[in-house]
């Protein structure tokens, strides 16, 4: 993880990097948006490999946490915590494979995952939350795996049980949801994070 400083520095700069792009698409020059290597999002004037258009309403690339195992790895890793899984979703009262579905993109089964941003573990808990939850070993894979999905209930009581805003609002906050009228915020990583999470939570679901 880079230093506080630096991650600060780097916010600061992709901020004016991409505040510069919007002004040079308002002058009718295009604007690219993917995923770079460190999971961040990023903004360029240039259509590299798997970047979209960024203004023309496209749907963003895949979210990059679901590409951090091999197909084989991913589903040995799917294995070892299937049973546990399938025990917290019946706790929590969930399909075992919305949280196999949220699992897989969050981290990729991988319990030593940090993010950027700070996040970790399997469900990807951020310290506040981790401490709302109870869970005091981030790293623990059940503990965290049992307050994730603790979360997630709560995100869905709190949203009508509207899965979409549910996941909104896991990966961007309960509040930008609140901010934007109670719809899926218009950050392309949240709108990625999204339908990635639906699209495999349909998968596994049509697997059964």
């Amino acid at each position: 993880m880079l230093p506080n400083r630096k991650r600060r520095q780097t916010a600061i700069a992709c901020l004016l990097a991409a505040a510069g792009l919007l002004a040079v698409a308002e002058a009718g020059a295009h604007v690219y948006f993917g995923w770079g290597e460190d999971g961040e999002p990023v903004y360029t004037d240039r259509p590299l490999p798997g970047f979209v258009l960024f203004l023309d309403g496209a749907e963003p690339p895949s979210y990059p946490g679901s590409q951090r195992q091999t197909s084989q790895g991913h589903r040995a890793a799917m294995r070892k915590y299937s049973a546990q899984i399938a025990a917290i979703a019946a706790e929590q009262g969930l399909a075992p494979e919305l949280l196999h579905a949220v699992v897989q993109v969050e981290s990729g089964y991988d319990a030593s995952a940090v993010s950027p941003k700070g996040a970790v573990g399997l469900m990807q808990l951020m310290p506040s939350t981790a401490r709302r939850l109870g869970v005091q070993e981030r790293t623990d894979a059940l503990a965290n795996l049992r307050g994730g999905a603790r979360y997630l209930r709560e995100l869905l009581a709190l949203f009508g049980g509207d899965l979409r805003l549910a996941l909104a609002a896991y990966n961007a906050g309960p509040a930008a949801v609140e901010r934007h009228a109670r719809r899926i915020p218009p950050f392309p990583e949240t709108i990625s994070y999204v339908q990635e999470v639906m699209r495999r939570f349909e998968l596994l679901t049509n697997r059964r």
